[in-house]
C-alpha cells in the first residue's frame, strides 16, 4: 500500500497532521538557515574590531560590522554607534540590541515545540475515534462481530497514531538542537559584547589618565 493511500485511509484527522508537518518543515528549514548565517568566529572577529577600535577608528569598526551581516556583529554595530556617549550607554545598547537579535533567533521555535506535542496527540485522537467506529460496529453485528469485520477499521485507525509520532518525533528532535545552537550562540554573543564593554572602558581609562597627565604639566 502506498504512502497516499495510507493518508487517505487515515481519516479526516490526517490533514492536520499533514499542516503540522508543513509547518514545521518550513520552521525547520528556516532555522538552518538563519544559523548558518548567524555563525561567528570569536577570535578572529575581537582581532579584527581591537585592530580598528586601537586606531580609533570607530567609522571602520562599524563598517566591519555591517560587512559580517550576523546576529553579533549587529549588536556590536549598535553599541560602536553609542561609543562617543561612554561604556554605560555603550552597555545598555548592547543588551538592547541583544535582547532584539536574540527573539529573532528563537523565532519560530515556540510554535517547532507546539508541533511536536500537538502532532501525536492529533494521531491519538484519529486513533481514538476509529477505535470508537469499529465499537459501534460491534454493537451494530449484536457482538457477533468477528476479527475480519474489526481488523481494517483498527488499524487504519491507528495510521494517524504512525504519522502523529512521524511528525511529533523529528520536530521534538529539531527543537532541542536549535535550542542549544541557540544558547551556544548567546554565549558566544556574550563574550564579543563583554570584550567590547572591556576595550571601551580601557580607551576612557585612558584618555582620563591622559588629561590628568596634561593638568599636572601645565
Amino acid at each position: 500500500m502506498d504512502l497516499l493511500t495510507m493518508f487517505l485511509k487515515g481519516g479526516v484527522i490526517m490533514y492536520p497532521i499533514l499542516l503540522c508537518s508543513i509547518i514545521g518543515v518550513a520552521i525547520i528549514i528556516d532555522k538552518f538557515i538563519v544559523l548558518h548565517k548567524s555563525k561567528v568566529n570569536v577570535a578572529a572577529f575581537m582581532v579584527k574590531l581591537r585592530t580598528f577600535l586601537k586606531k580609533r577608528d570607530v567609522a571602520g569598526a562599524i563598517a566591519f560590522c555591517k560587512s559580517e551581516k550576523t546576529p553579533a556583529a549587529n549588536i556590536i554595530k549598535k553599541g560602536l554607534k553609542k561609543i562617543r556617549f561612554g561604556h554605560q550607554r555603550v552597555k545598555e545598547a548592547l543588551e538592547d540590541a541583544g535582547r532584539q537579535e536574540i527573539a529573532k533567533l528563537e523565532k519560530g521555535l515556540s510554535t517547532l515545540a507546539t508541533v511536536s506535542g500537538i502532532a501525536p496527540m492529533l494521531g491519538f485522537l484519529g486513533t481514538v475515534t476509529g477505535m470508537v467506529s469499529a465499537f459501534q460496529i460491534i454493537q451494530d453485528l449484536m457482538g457477533a462481530a468477528n476479527p475480519s469485520d474489526l481488523a481494517g477499521g483498527i488499524w487504519e485507525a491507528l495510521i494517524t497514531t504512525v504519522f502523529g509520532l512521524v511528525v511529533g518525533i523529528p520536530a521534538l528532535a529539531f527543537y532541542n538542537y536549535f535550542t542549544e545552537k541557540i544558547k551556544k550562540l548567546i554565549v558566544d554573543i556574550e563574550i564579543i559584547s563583554s570584550d567590547l564593554i572591556d576595550i571601551v572602558e580601557e580607551a576612557s581609562g585612558g584618555r582620563k589618565n591622559s588629561d590628568e597627565e596634561e593638568e599636572i604639566v601645565i
